[in-house]
């Protein structure tokens, strides 16, 4: 048996290995535990009225422009009572 032969069968058998280990994990009742403790904690989060990062994300973005437009206008304001004095 040539030395490329060897490390074909070797790939072929560690191939096996892996998918039974994936199946065999697959199948466990770990899975099973994974999902329902995403699912109580996802419950508990919902009743703590947290937001994700994309809403929080969102929300920076929409005070920052708020944030920009009050200042134009405080402006502007500071203008036009300039100009009454």
């Amino acid at each position: 048996m040539s030395n490329s032969e060897f490390l074909q069968k070797f790939q072929t058998m560690a191939e096996d290995v892996q998918k039974k280990v994936m199946a065999a994990v697959k199948d466990s009742p770990a899975k099973d535990i994974e999902k329902n403790v995403r699912g109580m904690m996802s419950q508990g989060f919902q009743k703590m009225d947290l937001i994700t990062r994309q809403e929080f994300d969102i929300q920076v973005q929409v005070l920052a422009k708020t944030r920009a437009k009050l200042e134009e206008l405080e402006a502007k304001v500071a203008a036009l009572e300039a100009l009454n004095k």
